[in-house]
């Protein structure tokens, strides 16, 4: 039987470069953390959409 982690959104959020690819995973606020893998000009796009809302 494989042992159970607890799944909890603790943590920072993070982005890392993986390969040709960036990754971000999101802590959730009901556990779990949202994995979201992303290329450069996808990153560049939600980074301005990011600044276009919080400013």
């Amino acid at each position: 039987m494989a042992a159970m982690k607890p799944r909890t959104g603790d943590g920072p959020m993070e982005v890392t470069k993986e390969g040709r690819g960036i990754v971000m995973r999101v802590p959730l606020e009901g556990g779990g953390r949202l994995v979201v893998e992303m290329n450069p000009a996808e990153a560049s796009e939600l980074a301005g959409a990011l600044t276009a809302v919080v400013g």
